[in-house]
This record gives structure tokens, C-alpha cells and sequence, in this order.
């Protein structure tokens, strides 16, 4: 058996006049939690410093560039690095990256129980659009505020197991899923700030947003016999509503912890990444089962072009 002790931290929500330190305690508070309850990785939501600046319109680029880090471990993130390695406690967490030549990211983490930097993703599958539009019940701009990720799906050996890691929208997108299945991932780590409203269809509400988030996180963890850690930032920030519904998802497809609350909660579950192998071995054993040359849609084309009507 190969248990990893995982923490999956939920934040409430994160108000615009937060301050990046302020949040950081809270995020120190459930570390400290987290090694109270024995655990060997923390994983945080997506942008888990600042809350979900997507939604406003913004034309001032150095306003929007308040939102950004510049560095990774920086002056308002240095104590959690300092915590996590005084407790031996990896951790995963989002954030909004500007790199020094001025390309921006929605980007996330891992770390090694030393606190060392082990893993970086870029987020890929930005949702939403890049100008204001009158007709959505609010806006949803990454398209605006973040370029597409530059750096793939990659795994990382780290905690003597493989690693994988998404951002929000990508869970939906079972490529996500299966590039890093196809790597050996064992577990895949997902931060979120999923709106509770569907800004263009309003009648889809939390309860289905939900169902989504668990669909994706599930069908993503069978079909590549991998553990799935979905963590959100969730409730009201500045009257914009969010859901939790963080989870921990089994290879086989369970849902084995999941949050009950918006607010900030500790989510703890003991996960044998020796789980993993019988679904590899068997039913998603790729070598034995895949059929690439029947695949090459899915990288030959991007949007879906019907067959000619008769």
C-alpha cells in the first residue's frame, strides 16, 4: 500500500478588499488542521489568494495586473511555504502568474513536503470571453485576462507517486484527463471558482453545477483509474455566488469525502495510490486496449464539423 494522507482545503469565499495576507492565514489555518489530522498533501482551490477577478471588467492593464504574482514563494506567501515545511506537508495551489517577459497565466503548484517547488500548470481550457457582453447576467472574462497555458499536461513524480494537475474547466475536458493518464498519473489534483449560475443559461442553478463537477471529477478518475482531488473556492463574494462541493474521487469512480458546506473546510482522506492499479492493469490497460489509429480526430480538429446533409 502507498497511503497518502490528502487534505483537501476548501475556501469560503474571498472578498475584492481581502488582502493576500490575510487570506494566506486562513490557508495556514487549515494547513495547521491538516497536520493536527495527519496529512501529507494540502491541496488549496484555484486563484486561492485573491478572489475570482474574472468577473469584473477591467481596461486599465495595471489595474488588472494588481491581481497577478510576479514570484512564487513571494513576500505575502513566504509564511505558508514556511508552515508547510515546518510541518512536512506538500501542497497544491492557484494562482494568477505574471511571468517577468509579461505573459499572464492562471497557473498552479505542487510542492515537496520541503516546501520546494516540484510542479507548475498553466491553466489550458479558459471559459468565458474576452469583451464585456451586455446579454451574459455577468461577466467571465479569463479569455481577457489570461493566455491559453503554455506548458501541457505533465505528471510529477513527488510523495512516491505520480502527479498530475488542472485548473477549473479543465476538468470538464476529458483530454485532461487522459494526456496525464497516459503518463501513469495516480492522482490529479483540480482547483476551481465555479459560479453557481450559468451566466448565459440562468435556470442552471448550483444543483446542476454540482452535478457536473461531480460527473467530470468521477468519469475523469474511472476512465484513467486514477485518484481526482476537486477543491473549490465557494460562497458569496461580493454578491456573486460560488459552489463548494470539493471532493475526493476513488479510481473507481466514487466519491469517498465531500464538502457540506461554502465556507472554509478541511476535507481529509487516506488515498492508496496502489488503488490504481487494477483499473490499469485491466479494464484502461492502454496498451493492451487502445486504439489510436481510429484517434486522430481529437488532435486533427478543434470544432465539431457535422457529415453532409443528403
Amino acid at each position: 500500500m502507498r497511503v497518502i494522507n490528502v487534505a483537501a482545503a476548501q475556501l469560503g469565499p474571498i472578498q475584492k478588499a481581502d488582502s493576500r495576507e490575510a487570506v494566506v492565514k486562513r490557508m495556514i489555518a487549515l494547513m495547521d488542521e491538516a497536520k493536527a489530522r495527519g496529512a501529507d498533501l494540502i491541496v488549496y482551490p484555484e486563484l486561492a489568494l485573491t478572489t475570482f477577478f474574472p468577473r469584473w471588467y477591467m481596461e486599465d492593464q495595471a489595474e488588472v495586473d494588481k491581481w497577478f504574482e510576479r514570484e512564487m514563494p513571494n513576500a505575502a506567501t513566504r509564511p505558508l511555504f514556511e508552515r508547510a515545511a515546518h510541518h512536512k506537508i506538500a501542497m497544491n495551489f492557484g494562482y494568477a502568474e505574471l511571468t517577468p517577459d509579461g505573459h499572464h497565466f492562471n497557473t498552479c503548484i505542487l510542492t515537496e513536503k520541503s516546501g520546494k517547488i516540484v510542479g507548475k500548470y498553466r491553466k489550458v481550457h479558459l471559459p468565458g470571453h474576452s469583451e464585456f457582453d451586455t446579454k451574459r447576467a455577468f461577466q467571465h472574462l479569463e479569455k481577457r485576462y489570461f493566455e491559453p497555458g503554455d506548458l501541457g499536461f505533465n505528471v510529477w513524480r513527488a510523495l512516491g507517486g505520480i502527479f498530475g494537475m488542472a485548473v477549473c474547466n479543465d476538468r470538464r475536458w476529458p483530454e485532461t484527463y487522459r494526456v496525464m493518464g497516459l503518463q501513469g498519473v495516480e492522482m490529479v489534483l483540480i482547483g476551481y471558482n465555479t459560479p453557481s449560475v450559468n451566466a448565459e443559461k440562468p435556470e442552471e442553478g448550483p444543483e446542476k453545477r454540482l452535478f457536473h463537477n461531480r460527473l467530470s471529477a468521477q468519469a475523469g478518475a474511472y476512465q484513467n483509474s486514477t485518484w481526482v482531488v476537486c477543491v473549490a473556492k465557494a460562497g458569496v463574494e461580493d454578491d456573486h455566488p460560488l459552489i463548494g462541493g470539493s471532493l475526493i474521487v476513488d479510481p473507481d469512480g466514487e466519491i469517498v469525502v465531500e464538502a457540506k458546506t461554502e465556507e472554509d473546510e478541511l476535507l481529509i482522506h487516506p488515498c492508496d495510490l496502489d488503488a490504481t492499479i487494477f483499473g490499469k492493469n485491466t479494464i484502461f490497460n492502454f496498451a493492451r486496449h487502445r486504439r489510436v489509429e481510429h484517434y486522430g480526430l481529437i488532435t486533427g480538429r478543434t470544432g465539431a464539423v457535422p457529415p453532409p446533409e443528403d
